[in-house]
């Protein structure tokens, strides 16, 4: 996997500071979206050992509430392989910071099996997640004043919820 960028204390892209890993890859090609560069899988750097440390570093502060995955989409399949391990030791860690991932594609049709973006590690990656924010972005849609999101058909979905009754509980 490569990803094409790393913010650290954003605040946009989920609740209170946030590190943000932007993957790289993406099939969803968005009229509009925010960072057309994130498309190609090549784009950026290798996501290695080296730069895992980094964000797991960059956790550490107790003023960093947590990390959020964005793209690219790291739901692609060739994504989701590397993003788990990585997941795991973020949980094993920080088990009190949340994690936030987006996603263009849809839960409940493209992330559960049989859907198009299902692989055997899935399930495991949603498990780690606190809160998906899944769908594309809708150039007609957009909204600025929407939280955490660009266009209105994108949903906060907690995983916490979703995963206990398999029922989707919008935030």
């Amino acid at each position: 996997m490569h990803y094409s960028g790393i913010k650290y204390c954003d605040i946009a892209n989920g609740p209170g500071v946030r590190t943000v890993l932007f993957v790289s890859g993406c099939r969803n090609h968005c009229e509009g979206c925010f960072q057309p560069e994130t498309w190609d899988f090549a784009n950026g750097m290798p996501f290695d050992e080296f730069v895992e440390e980094e964000l797991l570093d960059s956790l550490k502060p107790s003023y960093v509430a947590g990390l959020t995955l964005l793209g690219g989409d790291p739901f692609e399949e060739e994504n989701q392989k590397a993003i788990l391990p990585f997941l795991g030791k973020v949980k094993e860690q920080y088990p009190e910071k949340s994690i936030w991932a987006y996603t263009g594609y849809v839960l409940e049709r493209d992330l559960v099996p049989g859907g198009g973006k299902y692989t055997d590690v899935t399930e495991e990656i949603l498990s780690c997640l606190d809160v998906l924010v899944d769908g594309p972005f809708v150039q007609e849609q957009k909204n600025i004043a929407l939280k955490f999101r660009g266009s209105e058909n994108q949903r906060l979905i907690p995983m916490g919820e979703y995963l206990a009754t398999g029922r989707i509980q919008c935030l």
